[in-house]
C-alpha cells in the first residue's frame, strides 16, 4: 500500500461527510474513516518494525521508527475521538448542517495530523504542521460562543506567529544542507550528514524551530493559548489537541536533535523542559476549570519529554518515546472523562462540581482513573514511562535535573488529585430541580471503556512489536556518524 493513501483516507472522509444525510451520517463516516486510517497505520507500523523503514517516495514520503510511532498514536486517538464525537454531537442536539460541518473539520484535522509524520521533507512538514493549526482553529471556535471565538483568535494569532519563526529555522536548515552539498533535504538525509553540517547554522535553526513550533506544542512560555483553547473546544477535539496535536509538533522539533552537536545542547534541553514542567505543576494548584486542569497537565508532559531527550542517552530517548505513547492515550482519556462530566453536570467550574461519586458513579470513576493515570500512579502507563525517564536521568548523572523533575511531578500529581478528589468525593450540594442532568451517551461510555484498556495494559506489559517500534524511534534521535 502506498503511504500517501493513509492521509488520503481522512481527506476522503471529509468529502463524504460534507454530503452525509441526517445527524448520524457524518459521525458514521468519520468513525469509519478513522478506523481505516488506524488500519493503514497498523500496517505501516508493522512494516517499519520488521524492516526498519518504509519508503513510498524517497526523501518525500517515508517512515522510520519515530514517524511510524507518531502515526500510530495519532490514528489510535483519532478513532477514540471519532467514536466519542458521535455521542457528543447527539447529546448536544446539533442540526444536521452543524454535524456535517463538524465532520468536515474533524476529518481535515486528522488528515493534517497524519500527514506530518508521513512526510519526510522539512519544508513540506512545516506546511503540514500549519495545516494542523488551520484546521483545528475551526474546531476550537466550533460552538461560536464569545469565549470560544476569543480562544480561537488567540490560538490562531499565536500559531501564525510561531509559524513565521519556525519558517526561518527551516530556511537556515536548508542553507546548512546546501553548504555541505550532500544528501537529500529530508530528515534521514540531514541526519546522514549531520556531523558535517555547519554547527552555527544548525543551532540557530534548532532554536528558531524550537521557539516557533514550541508555540504549537505548548512549551513555556509559548503555552498561553493552550488552556484557553482546551477549555472552549469540544471535548473530543481537546483529546486530539492535547493528546496528539502537541505531540505531532514536538515530534518535528525532536527530528532536529540528531543534527545538534553531541551533548552540547543537553543542558539547554533539560532547562527548557524543566521550565515547562515546573510552571505547569504550580499552575495546576490554582486552576479553577477542570478542562484547563488537564490542559496544564499537557504542558507538564511536553516538558517531561524534552527533559528526557535532554539526558542525551539511549535510555532517556526510549523513556521519551514511552512517554509520548503513554501521554497520548492517557490525556485523550482524561478529556473524554472531562467531556463526560461536562455533559452530566453542565459546568466546567471545579468549585461547582461535588459528590460525583453519588450523582454519577461512572463519570466519577472515569475522572478519578484519568487523574491517577495522568499523574503517574502505578501500575498505569505514565508511571512506567516517568519511572524510565527518572532512571535514565540518574544513570546519566543529571542529578539536579532529575531531582527537580521528581519534585515538579510530585507537585503536579498533588494538584491534579486535590481538585479531582473534591469533585468526586466532596459533599454533594442539594439537588436543584431546575437543573437537568443528561444521561451519558452509549458511544461515550464505550469510548471510556476502550480508552482505559491500553492505559492499564501498557502499565504492565509492552507488546513486542510496540517495543521494537519504540526502540527504533529512540535510535532515530541518536546522532549519525559519518564515516
Amino acid at each position: 500500500m502506498n503511504l500517501l493513501v493513509i492521509p488520503a483516507i481522512p481527506l476522503l472522509a471529509a468529502l463524504v461527510a460534507s454530503v452525509a444525510p441526517g445527524r448520524k451520517g457524518a459521525p458514521a463516516v468519520t468513525l469509519m474513516g478513522a478506523c481505516a486510517t488506524l488500519g493503514g497505520a497498523l500496517w505501516a507500523a508493522a512494516r517499519v518494525a520488521s524492516s526498519g523503514r518504509l519508503v513510498t517516495i524517497a526523501a518525500w514520503a517515508e517512515l522510520d521508527g519515530l514517524s511510524a510511532l507518531v502515526l500510530l498514536v495519532v490514528a489510535f486517538v483519532a478513532v477514540l475521538a471519532a467514536l466519542y464525537s458521535w455521542g457528543y454531537l447527539s447529546a448536544h442536539g446539533y442540526e444536521p448542517r452543524t454535524v456535517r460541518r463538524y465532520g468536515i473539520h474533524f476529518n481535515l484535522f486528522v488528515f493534517a495530523l497524519v500527514l506530518v509524520p508521513v512526510l519526510a521533507e522539512p519544508a513540506l512538514v512545516w506546511m503540514a504542521v500549519e495545516f494542523t493549526a488551520l484546521f483545528s482553529v475551526l474546531l476550537v471556535g466550533f460552538d461560536g460562543t464569545p469565549e470560544a471565538l476569543e480562544a480561537a483568535w488567540k490560538y490562531i494569532a499565536l500559531m501564525f506567529m510561531g509559524a513565521a519563526i519556525a519558517l526561518l529555522g527551516v530556511f537556515l536548515l536548508f542553507r546548512a544542507q546546501a553548504v555541505v552539498g550532500g544528501g537529500h533535504y529530508s530528515w534521514e538525509g540531514l541526519r546522514s550528514i549531520g556531523p558535517r553540517l555547519p554547527q552555527g547554522l544548525v543551532i540557530a535553526a534548532f532554536v528558531l524551530i524550537l521557539v516557533g513550533f514550541g508555540t504549537k506544542s505548548g512549551l513555556v512560555p509559548m503555552h498561553t493559548w493552550l488552556p484557553d483553547a482546551h477549555s472552549q473546544a469540544p471535548s473530543p477535539v481537546c483529546a486530539l489537541l492535547s493528546g496528539v496535536k502537541t505531540t505531532v509538533v514536538l515530534y518535528t522539533i525532536l527530528r532536529l536533535v540528531p543534527l545538534l552537536p553531541a551533548h552540547e545542547m543537553d543542558v539547554w534541553l533539560q532547562g527548557v523542559g524543566l521550565l515547562s514542567v515546573g510552571t505547569a505543576a504550580f499552575l495546576l494548584l490554582q486552576v479553577r476549570d477542570y478542562k484547563r486542569l488537564f490542559a496544564y497537565s499537557t504542558v507538564e508532559h511536553m516538558g517531561i519529554i524534552v527533559v528526557a531527550v535532554g539526558f542525551g542517552t539511549p535510555h532517556g530517548a526510549y523513556g521519551a518515546m514511552l512517554q509520548i505513547v503513554s501521554h497520548a492515550i492517557t490525556k485523550s482519556f482524561c478529556f473524554f472523562a472531562a467531556g463526560s462530566a461536562l455533559l452530566v453536570v453542565g459546568t466546567r467550574e471545579i468549585a461547582s462540581v461535588r459528590g460525583l461519586v453519588r450523582s454519577s458513579p461512572l463519570v466519577a470513576a472515569s475522572l478519578l482513573f484519568g487523574a491517577l493515570a495522568i499523574g503517574g500512579a502505578p501500575p498505569m502507563a505514565v508511571f512506567l514511562s516517568e519511572f524510565a525517564i527518572l532512571r535514565a536521568g540518574l544513570a546519566s548523572g543529571a542529578y539536579l535535573a532529575t531531582a527537580l523533575l521528581i519534585g515538579f511531578i510530585a507537585v503536579a500529581f498533588a494538584g491534579i488529585l486535590l481538585h479531582v478528589n473534591r469533585m468526586v468525593f466532596g459533599p454533594a450540594p442539594a439537588p436543584d430541580p431546575a437543573v437537568h442532568r443528561r444521561a451519558l451517551p452509549t458511544t461515550c461510555v464505550l469510548t471510556l471503556v476502550l480508552g482505559a484498556i491500553p492505559i492499564l495494559v501498557l502499565g504492565v506489559y509492552q507488546p513486542s512489536g510496540l517495543h521494537t517500534l519504540m526502540t527504533q524511534a529512540a535510535a532515530a534521535l541518536a546522532p549519525a556518524v559519518v564515516p
